[in-house]
């Protein structure tokens, strides 16, 4: 290992390459020894995961003399996937990608022409020379910028050999060094996938309203686009990065094992920089998988059924869905006082993939807590779930508590529990299954049985409704599918947000780190989810679940027994 105190033998290495003429050129057939492709597959992983191309972490100091390892501090964690930099709080972490290390930093970024236009006495000098690759290899082991100036101690000084730091500046220079695909001089070109035998009505709340959203940014109201070609040369930095959007509606058919295929054929006529939204009847893995693979952001799909993963990175979904319910109640039932603290946990649910998902998120949630696995009991589809069965099963676990993901048809005769001895001490299904038909669950069972429900309360979204139904009545759209279209609306307001904040940073990576960064919302989703919050990295942006139980009215009203976040 190479300390920053003992690399100058090292720095003196790579400027004798460079002197040499043996710098790593752009298509260079090997790096430090290893194929292009394998040095940056290495470089990645030393910049987002802070481990070596040997597999052990990165050593680093930190505040002169604190020793600290890549785990801790990633370049990723500062510099974000991108590159691009970051704020928080009065660390300002600069940009560490190809297009902004290898060029002179000046006051104000310009085209050539248009410094062309402007007099020499106005052109400032560079507040920072460019990098070279020796330079960057430098601020990496001692932390010294093009200028000759220290950079500040926040930025760790990495212990690298010199074939090591060969790799991750070879990485480096390809990060962030070309816009994404999907992207020109005028347009940004994103796409909307219907997926699977989706019902008219809430294909077209999802398409018509995202088509909506395209228009109003194309309307021209401002001339952006003649702005952008023809503007002041200082106002440049506000001009050019306006895109017109074009939005293609991409339809998949037939098994969802066909639909990679679909998808390859899609986006081999015309890239796109991300995908909006989308919908689909079923499962969503197969267009998550794609867009992994290929790199595309796909923003908030209308599903109920995400694909869940702590490491993917390119699908942003509004949450857990039905996995998410289950772990709300496991949690929920672990602080009810009114539970035995030790007893016993039945689970029941038909072998249909819902039910399986919030028994998997509530089996999950009570391992996390070191709890005993509750007895699962799965429904044959053609066993009825009748008053007999009920009977058998409070005989069978007397004392348990009832985690029940089942729907509408298995609840008629749930009134039973209310008559047998012991009577279960809590039941909790998932108002969701239940299809938001809370009143298909018999009185005399609504005292002791609590109900998952992720979506704001009735009484919470006057407000914010009432701006979601003016917008789609200036827009000319009927109320189908409510909770569809506000989400639809909530990602225009998302999407526009993100896309001014990028400037002209046309790259995916970028999108995405700009999201993570957003400030949690409450006022435009509000009418569906009492909140949304991002943070680098996450991708499930609607992180609570209220739990209720069922009050008087036709339909009955939910009473909040849960604050929204419980765990």
């Amino acid at each position: 290992m190479t300390t920053p105190r003992s690399c100058a033998a090292g720095i003196a290495l790579v400027l004798l390459c460079v002197a040499a003429g043996r710098a790593v050129p752009e298509e260079a057939e090997t790096v430090a020894g290893y194929s292009a492709e394998e040095a940056l597959r290495l470089g990645t992983r030393m910049y987002r995961e802070g481990l070596l191309p040997s597999g052990e972490p990165m050593r680093a100091m930190v505040s002169e003399d604190i020793e600290v390892d890549g785990s801790m501090f990633s370049c990723q964690s500062c510099h974000l996937r991108s590159g691009r930099g970051s704020l928080e709080s009065t660390v300002i972490t600069l940009p560490t990608c190809a297009s902004w290390l290898y060029k002179p930093l000046v006051g104000r970024e310009m085209r050539p022409e248009s410094e062309a236009r402007l007099p020499d006495r106005l052109n400032p000098p560079p507040f920072r020379e460019a990098y070279t690759d020796r330079l960057v290899g430098r601020a990496i082991w001692v932390g010294k910028d093009p200028n000759d100036r220290e950079l500040s101690w926040v930025m760790p000084r990495y212990k690298l050999s010199t074939r090591d730091m060969e790799i991750l500046v070879y990485y480096l220079k390809h990060l962030s060094a070309e816009f994404s695909p999907g992207v020109d001089d005028t347009t940004l070109r994103f796409a909307t996938v219907v997926a699977g035998e989706v019902n008219r009505t809430d294909r077209d709340a999802m398409v018509l309203t995202l088509q909506a959203i395209v228009r109003d940014r194309n309307s021209q109201t401002r001339h952006e686009e003649r702005r952008a070609q023809h503007g002041p040369f200082n106002m440049e930095e506000l001009y050019n990065p306006y895109r017109r959007y074009s939005l293609a509606v991409w339809e998949l058919q037939g098994d969802p094992s066909t639909w990679d295929a679909q998808l390859e054929d899609h986006y081999n006529e015309a890239p796109v920089f991300a995908l909006l939204g989308g919908i689909t009847s079923g499962e969503w893995a197969p267009i998550h998988d794609f867009c992994e693979r290929r790199q595309i952001p796909a923003l908030l799909p209308i599903t109920d059924f995400p694909k869940l993963s702590d490491t993917d990175w390119y699908t942003v979904y509004f949450s857990k869905s039905y996995f998410q319910e289950g772990e709300t109640a496991a949690r929920f039932l672990e602080r009810f006082e009114a539970v035995v603290k030790d007893a016993p946990v039945v689970q029941v649910r038909r072998d249909r993939r819902a039910g399986r998902d919030a028994a998997a998120g509530f089996n999950a949630a009570r391992s996390s807590r070191g709890l005993k696995a509750p007895t699962e009991l799965v429904v044959e589809p053609d066993r009825p779930i009748d008053k007999e069965f009920w009977e058998r099963l409070v005989a069978s676990h007397p004392g348990a508590v009832l985690a029940l993901w089942l729907e509408p048809a298995d609840v008629g005769d749930l009134a039973t529990l209310a008559a047998v001895e012991p009577r279960p001490p809590a039941v909790v299904l998932s108002l969701s299954l239940l299809e938001d038909q809370g009143d298909v669950l018999p009185a005399q069972v609504r005292p002791f049985a609590y109900l998952t429900y992720p979506y704001s309360l009735p009484e919470d979204v006057g407000r914010s409704r009432l701006a979601v139904e003016s917008w789609l009545r200036a827009k000319g759209l009927p109320v189908t599918n409510f909770r569809i279209q506000t989400k639809t609306y909530f990602l225009g307001w998302m999407l526009a947000a993100s896309v001014k904040r990028m400037r002209d940073d046309f790259y995916r990576d970028y999108f995405l780190d700009v999201m993570d960064m957003m400030r949690d919302e409450y006022y435009s989703i509000g009418a569906v989810y009492p909140r949304l919050s991002f943070g680098p990295g996450q991708r499930y942006a609607s992180k609570g679940c209220y739990v209720v139980q069922l009050g008087d009215g036709d339909p009955p009203a939910l009473v909040k027994r849960s604050d929204w976040v419980i765990h």
